[in-house]
């Protein structure tokens, strides 16, 4: 993914994911991403997403409101990828969940 989402004015929400993967099937590990931003994208107060990956892995996903993330969480298809990447792909990883006050840059 090679873009900047954009974004509606402020206030809204990012969740930023931050993690580190282990040598365990990155071709698998790119399908499940690739579906997850895809059912993401069909979630109400889904707002857009950006991600990059070196040796961590930085996806934000923004979001409307607090509730549209809570339900996201608790979507059964991103929960079983959770669980997967928790016992199969990630050696790490980090969880956080910021209020967009100010939003400026250049298109």
């Amino acid at each position: 993914m090679s873009y900047i989402a954009k974004t509606p004015e402020p206030p809204y929400y990012a969740v930023v994911f931050t993690s580190l993967l282990g040598a365990n099937d990155p071709e698998g590990y790119a399908k499940m991403a690739n579906k997850m931003v895809e059912l993401a994208a069909l979630q109400p107060g889904f707002l857009g997403i950006e991600s990059a990956r070196e040796q961590v892995g930085i996806t934000v996903s923004y979001w409307e409101n607090l509730e549209s993330i809570k339900m996201w969480k608790k979507n059964l298809e991103h929960m079983e990828a959770q669980k997967v990447g928790r016992e199969k792909w990630y050696t790490q990883f980090r969880v956080r969940i910021a209020k967009i006050e100010k939003d400026y840059g250049m298109n």
